[in-house]
């Protein structure tokens, strides 16, 4: 389903400087901070996106549109590391690629990128990219092409970017070892009757352990090169003109030193199957090798030149790797009785990891004709 980055119902306010904006009951706008970017007239506010993490509106007065966003503090520990690789790329990008789009926060009046209000919520405002289109699942091979596209062009307009100055704003993000330790725990530490519920996904994925013995083998692999990674290529994180064309990545707090496996395998995880990680009924759960292959394509037609042979090799492995780490994660989280994730309803943390581990196996029943097919297009170019 399409979803105009504009399409709510705006909430219009004059700007008071004795109150607070309300925008929900759960989050309110300090007038200081629109007024630290000079919006003194009237303006509109409107609640934006579907995003879990921050919170983010569309700002409109009587000559642009902006984006607002309140950076969650409670997962980004220090934001400021964000609006420093932010600033770090964006200069980069500037000076070797002036034509490339990449959005970048705007500077308040008194030349911050990254506003603190005092008590630890931070905002930062960017400009809103006119014309532009979100989707929230890939519902055409074309999407998924597209999106591999703009995630491979990203890379590769950074690969020659010294990796080694950005910041880890989440260290240990996708530290699929650090994530298999903290599963162990969880079956020593955890609730002994979610044990017993969740053996048979617990037996699976134990029995699965090679794929963190490879992830491991990668890390001292020279033919793995540490890259300006985005970490987070779910298809909302990419923005469409009306015509389907990719126009740019967004979302960029979690860029930071990583392997292609991250980006490539979170856009198989999250685009393949037709029905999310939120999906109970397991029989809707499958692999949609069109999707693969378009994946595939689109990365491949901007990393040809940068991968390397043994990279290239790994495009299944990445499916993999991202699809194991998610289920241990989800699952952990359900043996400590969802302290990270949280739940809506009971068991919903096993429903995630069941949904996950049944597209990790359906993944890997299919990776023969999966492997061929990436090999093919490899080949191709």
């Amino acid at each position: 389903m399409n979803i105009e980055r504009a399409a709510f119902i705006p909430y219009f306010y004059q700007m008071k400087e004795d109150k607070l904006l309300a925008i929900s009951p759960q989050v309110l706008i300090p007038p200081q901070i629109l007024s630290a970017y000079g919006f003194s007239a009237t303006i509109s506010i409107t609640p934006h996106g579907t995003g879990l993490i921050n919170h983010t509106w569309i700002v409109r007065n009587d000559k642009d549109t902006y984006i607002l966003q309140q950076i969650n503090a409670q997962v980004f520990a220090q934001p400021q590391l964000i609006a420093d690789n932010i600033e770090m790329v964006g200069h980069y990008l500037a000076d070797h690629y002036p034509t490339a789009i990449f959005p970048r926060p705007i500077k308040s009046l008194a030349g911050q990128t990254l506003i603190n209000t005092g008590d630890n919520s931070y905002y930062r405002l960017f400009p809103f990219i006119a014309n532009s289109v979100s989707i929230d699942v890939a519902s055409t091979p074309r999407q998924a092409f597209e999106a591999g596209r703009q995630f491979g062009g990203f890379t590769r307009m950074l690969a020659d970017f010294p990796v080694e100055h950005l910041h880890e704003t989440l260290p240990h993000f996708h530290d699929l070892s650090l994530r298999y330790h903290s599963f162990g725990e969880a079956l020593q530490n955890g609730s002994a009757p979610r044990i017993d519920k969740a053996a048979p996904i617990i037996d699976y994925l134990q029995s699965q352990s090679g794929i963190v013995t490879q992830y491991e083998n990668i890390l001292t692999n020279p033919g793995f090169k540490r890259r300006v990674t985005h970490h987070d290529t779910k298809i909302s994180n990419v923005l469409f003109d009306k015509q389907g064309n990719g126009i740019c990545v967004i979302d960029l707090d979690t860029v930071m030193p990583g392997y292609f496996i991250s980006d490539v395998g979170d856009m198989f995880r999250t685009y393949l199957s037709p029905v999310t990680e939120e999906e109970k009924d397991v029989e809707k759960i499958q692999v949609r090798q069109e999707y693969f292959e378009a994946i595939v394509k689109g990365y491949m037609q901007e990393m040809k030149d940068i991968l390397t042979p043994e990279e290239q090799q790994t495009f299944v492995y990445a499916g993999e790797f991202m699809l194991y780490m998610q289920a241990l994660r989800f699952l952990t989280d359900y043996l400590n009785n969802d302290i990270y994730y949280g739940r809506q309803y009971e068991d919903h943390n096993y429903v995630r990891a069941l949904n996950q581990t049944t597209l990790l196996q359906r993944f890997q029943e299919q990776s023969p004709r999966l492997q061929t097919i990436a090999a093919d297009i490899a080949a191709s170019f």
